[in-house]
């Protein structure tokens, strides 16, 4: 009988080991929301990499590691985008591949206290390094950050006020490398003790003394949810009775999700009318969203659009961060094939020009964001910066309804609350729909994917700017001065031992004292 290691001498068979660990973060986000198993689920991976008999293998571990974890945090996409799942996620996972070497580099064999310490800082740095490659739009966006699985942990929330998602996700991985040291490392339990300890002393100081947001009143809001319905004429007139509904509910503003609207209002004024008049019963404006072809430029936009009593008020947002191979297809003259292997975009959204807050006529600024928008927290950064005092997420996932993807996008809301400091509506068609209060404490129940309805929240409105808020993606800056600071340490060692071995200046043999013998007479 093999045992585990000769089970694992087998590439592919490592390689399987090493997607399916790389999967398993996957169960600390929603739906399942294991928080807690965030804290050690990279454990068997990274123990697997350290492993690893050269830093090839580890790279290699790496790798497919990343394509576990990617293919596991969108799986929902499968259905839709069929085989260019995998292909899109075998890419991603790439970006893991030096984190793998990494690994090994740090803790592979018997490493000594100081190397495990300098690993407790490079690891997490490494990894908040891909995390924000793959952040860019072009990739996907930063949807699944490891730091995301910590949204409803209220110390955790606090730590995002303070360093975002990047700060949360950077002690994670922390955290994972120091438990992974404790089971395989026994002997050099001291540095791995002292992170845990760091971790929870970082935690604790923040859930003290991070500040809270001034809150300086309440308003209330109402989120209109049509749930599935078939047809934008269907959809809107669903909308149009749920939010008569809301009469005499002393509402200070209504949201609508994503695509609430399919035809462009300055084609149909009828609709615009319509729209108008529930603004003027409820003496409140509507923040409806537009997904249809424009009439006064070329293309199709997905559009914000705030309507009052006398009809739209001028304020438009045009969303700006459009989802790959959904609403367009990246080089579609190379990659236009994949709109015949799954659901991609048959013709592509064009793209707005900059944020906007909206002023709703009282003493409510909104700032708006479409869909995926609200998993990139500097545009929710951007918008409170700018004195937005409500962030709203008008979304529809209804492609993925009967998937963990509408609870995964939902969550999203309580760490962009937690940042910015401010309340954050995620109003959707289809659900689910949730309100996240300026810490990130959930507010009021979620409507779910089975539901129909519109529903009022009561919403604290808060001021003043979050630590993130106001410096930024510092744990970012600091990860990468980490890794620089790696690079130069391990490229001056490589100078150094380059001169050490290199053949020294060649002297002439010593003469001695000792005389020559006489040579012969001729």
């Amino acid at each position: 009988m093999k045992t585990s290691g000769e089970w694992l001498v087998s590439p592919w068979r490592r390689s399987a080991v090493a997607v399916t660990a790389g999967a398993l973060p996957m169960l600390a986000f929603p739906a399942p929301a294991l928080w807690w198993f965030g804290w050690v689920a990279l454990v068997p991976w990274i123990l697997l990499t350290r492993s690893a008999p050269t830093g090839r293998r580890a790279a290699y571990d790496g790798w497919c590691g990343g394509l576990g974890f990617m293919l596991a945090v969108h799986h929902w996409l499968l259905p839709n985008l069929h085989v260019f799942t995998f292909v899109l996620a075998a890419l991603l996972g790439a970006l893991w591949a030096p984190w793998g070497w990494l690994v090994r580099r740090f803790l592979g064999g018997a490493p000594p206290v100081r190397r495990i310490a300098a690993g407790l800082l490079v690891l997490p740095s490494g990894w908040l390094a891909v995390e924000l490659v793959r952040s860019w739009q072009g990739l996907g966006g930063p949807w699944g950050m490891l730091g995301a699985t910590q949204w409803q942990v209220e110390p955790a929330l606090r730590l995002a006020s303070l360093g975002g998602v990047w700060l949360i996700g950077f002690l994670l991985v922390a955290v994972n490398v120091a438990v992974a040291v404790l089971v395989a490392v026994p002997a050099s339990r001291t540095p791995a003790l002292a992170g845990l300890l760091a971790a929870a002393a970082a935690g604790s100081a923040a859930w003290a003394w991070a500040p809270r947001p001034a809150v300086d009143g309440e308003a209330r809001v109402a989120v209109v949810q049509p749930g599935v319905v078939d047809g934008p004429d269907r959809r809107f007139a669903v909308g149009e009775r749920l939010t008569h509904e809301l009469a005499g509910q002393d509402v200070d503003l209504v949201v609508w999700g994503e695509s609430s609207v399919g035809f462009d209002l300055a084609d149909r004024p009828d609709l615009a009318r319509r729209i108008a008049a529930l603004a003027r019963t409820l003496e409140a404006p509507v923040l409806v969203n537009v997904d249809a072809r424009r009439s006064d430029r070329p293309g199709i936009y997905k559009s914000s659009i705030l309507v009052g009593p006398d009809g739209p008020t001028g304020a438009r947002y045009d969303k700006m961060r459009l989802v790959p191979f959904g609403e367009y297809v990246p080089a579609r003259s190379l990659l236009g094939w994949a709109t015949s292997v799954g659901e991609a975009a048959a013709e592509d959204r064009r793209q707005g020009t900059g944020q906007v807050v909206m002023d709703t006529g009282g003493t409510l600024r909104v700032g708006p964001m479409v869909c995926f928008e609200s998993a990139f927290p500097d545009m929710s950064r951007n918008l409170a910066g700018r004195g937005a005092d409500l962030l709203v997420a008008q979304s529809s996932t209804s492609t993925f309804q009967r998937s963990w993807a509408p609870a995964q996008h939902a969550s999203l809301a309580a760490l962009r609350a937690a940042e910015t400091g401010r309340t954050m509506v995620h109003a959707t068609l289809t659900g689910v729909s949730a309100v996240h209060d300026p810490q990130g404490r959930r507010v009021g129940a979620w409507l779910g994917t089975d539901t129909s309805a519109a529903e009022v929240y009561e919403v604290p409105v808060a001021s003043g700017a979050t630590p993130y808020a106001r410096y930024g993606d510092w744990p970012v800056y600091a990860a990468l001065l980490t890794l620089a600071a790696f690079g130069a340490a391990q490229g001056a060692r490589a100078v150094s031992r380059s001169r050490g071995s290199a053949p020294g200046p060649r002297v002439p043999p010593a003469r001695t004292g000792r005389a020559s013998p006489a040579r012969p007479g001729r």
